[in-house]
């Protein structure tokens, strides 16, 4: 079983995925609290596993907030070291990206990097999935449309600002579609089937016994958002 943890920006998102199947999913609002809930949240959720034991944990590594990032990062490094696991890490990105079906055009994924900002990245279908085709960069919206180059799904975090301006573009003729707020919600199911897929490209189907070194907790890194709270 797999334990994945998000609390990259406002929202936590936590997971339970045995490879196969989503046993557990919760994702909430939580602004300037994720210290507080993480860890119980995370203590039912394992109290309702019962005996199965964890076999990896992931975690999302940002771009983020300073004060999510550290809260979700340190205590999935802290599970991952104290049981001996793999810790696989996500970019926020690569978590909204792989949520979204095959499109007939691109997409670009965001996250809120402060003061009318967004982190953007475009992605590409290429064998069954979404691959970076422009790594990400802090831009406002109107350099992102700008940079927008044909159809494409807009998904992540969109403020009521990022909406008026996509409806507008819209009606101005731009070829983009934002995602309903239900899919763009950045999910740790998601994050949990992105871990098992690099898992298994890394380590095999089998993961007891398996060199584990690349997914090594000591070597995640947060990747932080250069926002107000950043240190």
């Amino acid at each position: 079983m797999l334990l994945a943890i998000d609390t990259a920006t406002q929202n936590i998102s936590v997971a339970l995925h045995d490879g196969a199947e989503l046993f557990y999913e919760q994702t909430w609002r939580s602004v300037n609290r994720h210290t507080v809930e993480l860890a119980p949240a995370v203590e039912q959720m394992l109290l309702r596993l019962g005996d199965a034991p964890l076999s990896a944990v992931a975690v999302a590594i940002g771009p983020g907030t300073y004060s999510g990032l550290r809260v979700g990062v340190s205590f999935a490094k802290a599970v991952a070291s104290a049981r001996g696991l793999p810790l696989v890490g996500v970019t926020t990105l690569d978590i909204l990206a792989s949520a979204q079906p095959h499109f007939q055009g691109g997409l670009v994924a965001v996250v809120q990097a402060g003061r009318t900002r967004v982190i953007a990245a475009s992605y590409q279908w290429r064998r069954g999935r979404w691959v970076t085709r422009v790594e990400p960069q802090t831009m406002d919206w109107e350099t992102l449309l700008n940079t927008i180059d044909g159809p494409a799904l807009i998904s992540g975090e969109i403020d009521a600002d990022a909406r008026a301006r996509l409806a507008q573009a819209r009606l101005d003729g731009m070829p983009i579609t934002p995602v309903p707020a239900a899919v763009r919600l950045r999910r740790a199911g998601f994050l949990a089937e992105e871990a098992w897929l690099r898992l298994r490209a890394g380590l095999g189907d089998e993961l007891d016994g398996a060199d584990a070194a690349a997914f090594d907790p000591a070597r995640i890194v947060p990747v932080y958002a250069k926002t107000k709270d950043s240190p």
